[in-house]
């Protein structure tokens, strides 16, 4: 089980009401189950069903987050979308 921090950009943010903090997960799916209990904020939730991902900078992409390997120590970026351009 990797350890790591999670950081949290615009509507996550103020769905989960902090900027960041460590975590402790195998994948990205796993992250986000254990994300989704702990708030237990239906609009976390649904923000993070429609957010992208970066770990350690480089993006999940579509992969099935349950495939997506978190290495030790590494950084996931939650990413809502983002209005306006």
């Amino acid at each position: 089980m990797a350890r790591g921090t999670v950081r949290y950009w615009a509507a996550a943010k103020d769905a989960a009401g902090v900027a960041e903090e460590p975590f402790e997960a195998v994948t990205l799916g796993d992250l986000v189950a254990k994300i989704t209990l702990k708030y237990e904020n239906p609009d976390l939730a649904r923000v993070l069903g429609l957010s992208s991902f970066l770990v350690n900078g480089s993006p999940a992409g579509t992969r099935d987050p349950h495939a997506v390997e978190i290495p030790e120590g590494a950084t996931v970026e939650v990413l809502p979308p983002f209005a306006g351009g």
